[in-house]
């Protein structure tokens, strides 16, 4: 006799499933919804414990993890997002705004508003940050001798492994994102908004960091767009649209006497547009350890802007600490290739360097800047090196 067939157990089959989904539910971690903490969208709250308890359950969890921001607007006070984690994957998905307070009082001597510190594999993914800073860059703009320095909207420090996409960072009462003391970061599809006359609003600020990268982004704003700090190195730029703003910039760099260099940097295809510089290095004209090497800018776009290549070597504001010294910050291999467009000064190309320490190595490939039209001029100062393919202005070097 031939054995029956067997029975269907349904209870056997539903334990299977809730089994392998527990599991895979285990490893895929769990979301935590800073509503469900406490957080008010309505932009009025004090959301700011209710972020920190999410934020202390994720950091907690022996797996990845994920905290949720859905729409609306949520009030935050300065915060930091402390690690280190139990696990090496949290992922920030924001579908709303984060606001600091009106009063800008409330931060402005705190240094940063959202910082995040000695963390590993975070990753933050869309989202708006409003710094509420206008009526701070009021207050600085009209000369008073009273308003506080301000706070980075999203600082990250001494962290690795970050991601963050998506985001929009919009008037910053200082820098807009800065990464200090980080490895391994990679930032894309980032908007950076603020007037053009908001002070030290660097769109991204990176020093003291290495292996960033930064890709498809738009920075509109009253300082440098992109900003290269000391010890920076392996950073690669790559389609940013700028203006207003400063430029991309390397420094100031050579404030103090001990100071890291940078290396290895590539910023390519970028279009500045009526901004005050195109692709800038900065240093004080003071004696420095520091330097600056294996630089490549291919492929910039400049529309009317007023200084489209320039190394400034003799940086001395207000004339204090530094007239009459030489920089001592050593400037050498550095490319310009695939430079063309307009600027709104005659001079188009300006290298400017250390009477101590000529820049060396200073390459031009394929350059084209006209003045109204017409040729522009360049100006070199202790500066060496060779040019290739057409270049116009006509080189000094």
């Amino acid at each position: 006799m031939a054995n029956p067939t067997p029975k269907h157990n349904p209870s056997l089959f539903l334990h299977v499933i809730l089994c392998c989904w527990l599991s895979s539910s285990l490893a895929m971690g769990a979301t935590y919804n800073v509503v469900n903490f406490g957080a008010k969208s309505d932009g009025k709250t004090d959301s700011t414990k209710a972020f920190l308890n999410a934020w202390y359950k994720a950091c907690a969890s022996t797996n990845p993890a994920s905290i949720y921001v859905p729409q609306g607007r949520f009030l935050l006070k300065s915060v930091t997002f402390k690690g280190t984690c139990a696990n090496k994957a949290i992922t920030i998905n924001i579908d709303g705004t984060l606001v600091a307070p009106s009063d800008y009082r409330v931060t402005g001597n705190t240094g940063n508003w959202l910082q995040f510190e000695h963390v590993n594999g975070v990753s933050i993914h869309g989202g708006v940050l409003d710094g509420q800073g206008t009526a701070l860059w009021s207050c600085k703009n009209s000369g008073k001798s009273n308003c506080p320095t301000g706070a980075t909207t999203l600082a990250m420090s001494n962290s690795n492994n970050i991601a963050i996409s998506g985001l929009t960072s919009m008037n910053s009462q200082l820098f807009h994102i800065v990464l200090n003391g980080c490895q391994n970061v990679k930032v894309q599809g980032v908007k950076v908004m603020a007037d053009g006359n908001s002070p030290n609003t660097d769109g991204i600020h990176v020093q003291m960091s290495s292996h960033v990268t930064i890709l498809n982004s738009k920075i509109r704003t009253g300082d440098d767009c992109i900003s290269i700090g000391p010890g920076t190195n392996n950073l690669w730029i790559q389609n940013i649209a700028c203006g207003p703003g400063h430029g991309i910039s390397i420094g100031s760099l050579g404030k103090d006497l001990k100071e890291a260099g940078v290396q290895n940097v590539t910023v390519k295809t970028v279009t500045f547009t009526g901004t005050q510089n195109g692709v800038r290095i900065k240093t004080w004209g003071r004696p420095s350890t520091g330097f600056v090497r294996n630089v490549l800018f291919q492929d910039a776009i400049m529309v009317n802007v007023q200084n489209p290549v320039i190394i400034d070597q003799n940086y001395c504001p207000d004339n204090k600490g530094c007239p009459g010294q030489a920089s001592g910050v050593k400037v050498s291999d550095v490319t310009y290739q695939d430079i063309h467009g307009t600027s709104a000064t005659q001079v188009a190309v300006k290298f400017d360097c250390s009477s101590k320490f000529p820049c060396s190595r200073i390459r031009m490939e394929d350059v084209k800047l006209t003045y109204k039209n017409q040729p522009a001029i360049s100006s070199c100062n202790h500066a060496v090196g060779a040019t290739l393919g057409s270049v116009q202005p006509q080189s000094c070097l």
